[in-house]
């Protein structure tokens, strides 16, 4: 198991670094991975805050696409995703389906070095920020990077991806 994770840190590392867009990683305790955790302990905001969920078709054969949303919302699974998937029911992968797919654990996961071909889905409402904090690949750190990077890894930006929710 630490030989995928950190195969998939130093694959996500090599890749944020080939994209030329200033970012800074930030070696973080694996206990505090999970983003509201992270944020509180240390000191960012939610507001800037994203998480990149795995999304999976309940039927066969499988689909599977990433999305990004801010902390501050939450993924539009049954409306939004399903549509832009073309499937009748979806549901957020399961631990097990999205480290299979991707080498990485809940709490690391980022748009970096995700599978060839799979789909990724960005909210707009990301694009307004000029940085933002997204998993690193491992539990062990975090990215700090300007929106502009979801140009250069041809996301498709999806207005209203995700619902407001009160915090």
């Amino acid at each position: 198991m630490p030989d995928i994770n950190s195969t998939s840190t130093s694959s996500v590392l090599k890749t944020v670094s080939s994209l030329g867009v200033p970012h800074e990683v930030i070696e973080i305790d694996p206990a505090f991975a999970d983003t509201a955790v992270f944020c509180e302990h240390y000191g960012f905001p939610m507001e800037k805050s994203g998480n990149t969920i795995i999304v999976a078709s309940k039927k066969e054969p499988k689909v599977y696409v990433a999305c990004v949303v801010l902390a501050t919302t939450r993924l539009d699974v049954n409306k939004r995703v399903r549509k832009l998937m073309g499937v009748s029911k979806a549901s957020f992968a399961s631990a097990e389906e999205m480290n299979a797919l991707t080498g990485m654990e809940v709490g690391g996961v980022t748009p970096f070095s995700l599978p060839e071909g799979m789909p990724l889905y960005v909210d707009s409402r990301i694009m307004e920020l000029d940085w933002v904090i997204l998993g690193g690949g491992g539990r062990d750190r975090k990215l700090k990077i300007s929106p502009e990077v979801f140009y250069k890894i041809g996301a498709e930006f999806i207005e209203e991806l995700a619902l407001t929710i009160d915090l």
